[in-house]
């Protein structure tokens, strides 16, 4: 959706919103975030925008499909950016790196995107070898942690990944988020994508597959709890497959951006920890995004963090003023570097 269009049709985006978890949008006709506010806006520093100026700044969330956690998470930003008085939507799509090529071509403001993929985009390796780097990536502030979750059924016999050998994966859509973790996590084990037959579908699709019989592993990258994973371990015999031992080593070797984890017993159907890797989620923004305007939002998502907070289990225990700026692996916005400086978390 380009911004144009989206500028003109400013009253059918509010329903965009409410679809998405949020609130009405601003009655006040849009103006885009970086041309008609006024000089208070384009400076540097860390003046609050007025009422106007912030009902005249057309502030697009990209999320992630409507079966993740992307998008409600994602919704819930939006409207709390609307209460803080923003013109805002919450675009539903495909995740990381759609997210990721949003923010590059100005039709978004912020995004919610995995760190490996944004790392990947600015760095211009790995799915984006031979590309540009895109060094007009900024950071906001980091969010939750996705769990690497590598999901079979039991009558499939694979209990590793190795034994991914010989079967159908369901990898995740070409480039997305999911599939650039499948990708590094295959070749951390020794392997590739010739080694089994990859299924480049969205994890719910994938997941669909399995129960049929057509698929017989699925690589999610998300929160805990998935629902759609909480849904098959509550009608099949669900099986995590470890992520560990050497391969894990390695993984988290070349790759510093993953680190190792468990997913606890009993967050589905596994009555013990399950070894595994997260990599964090960011809020991702263009550097030309005005720095007083990135002051404000955040500002604003902090005044209203309760709505952030409500939307799924995993913003309610990671999203926090005290570990915003952890772990991170890009710059920082100016906007809000400022903003985490004033908090005492930048230096």
């Amino acid at each position: 959706m380009k911004k144009a269009l989206a500028l003109l049709m400013a009253a059918a985006l509010s329903l965009s919103l409410v679809a998405c978890g949020g609130s009405s949008a601003s009655s006040a006709a849009p103006a885009t975030s970086s041309g008609t506010a006024s000089s208070t806006v384009s400076g540097a520093g860390t003046s609050l925008l007025t009422d106007k100026e912030r009902a005249d700044s057309f502030i697009t969330v990209a999320t992630g499909p409507t079966s993740g956690i992307y998008f409600p998470i994602g919704g819930a930003f939006a409207t709390a950016l609307s209460d803080w008085g923003y013109t805002t939507t919450a675009q539903a799509t495909a995740a990381s790196a759609e997210n990721i090529q949003l923010i590059l071509d100005g039709d978004a403001e912020i995004a919610i995107a995995m760190q490996d993929s944004v790392m990947q985009a600015y760095e211009g390796f790995g799915a984006y070898d031979g590309k540009e780097p895109a060094k007009d990536l900024r950071a906001v502030m980091r969010l939750w942690p996705n769990y690497v979750q590598l999901v079979t059924t039991a009558n499939t016999g694979i209990k590793s990944v190795e034994d991914l050998k010989g079967k159908r994966v369901g990898v995740g859509a070409a480039n997305s988020g999911v599939e650039l973790n499948a990708r590094m996590i295959v070749e951390a084990y020794g392997m590739s994508y010739s080694d089994f037959t990859p299924d480049y579908l969205a994890y719910g699709e994938a997941i669909d597959n399995m129960k049929n019989g057509q698929c017989d592993a699925v690589f999610v990258t998300s929160g805990l709890p998935n629902s759609t994973v909480t849904e098959l371990a509550t009608s099949y015999d669900m099986v995590i497959v470890p992520i560990d031992g050497a391969g894990r080593d390695t993984l988290v070797e070349k790759y510093p951006f993953y680190a190792p984890t468990v997913i606890p017993a009993d967050t589905y159907n596994n009555k013990e920890d399950v070894q595994g890797v997260f990599v964090y989620n960011i809020l991702v923004c263009n550097a030309d995004l005005p720095d007083n305007q990135v002051y404000d939002m955040l500002t604003g998502i902090f005044e209203n963090i309760d709505t952030i907070k409500a939307s799924h289990n995993a913003a309610n225990k990671n999203i926090s003023l005290d570990v915003g700026v952890e772990d991170l692996a890009i710059p920082l916005h100016a906007g809000a570097e400022a903003f985490w400086k004033e908090k005492g978390f930048v230096k």
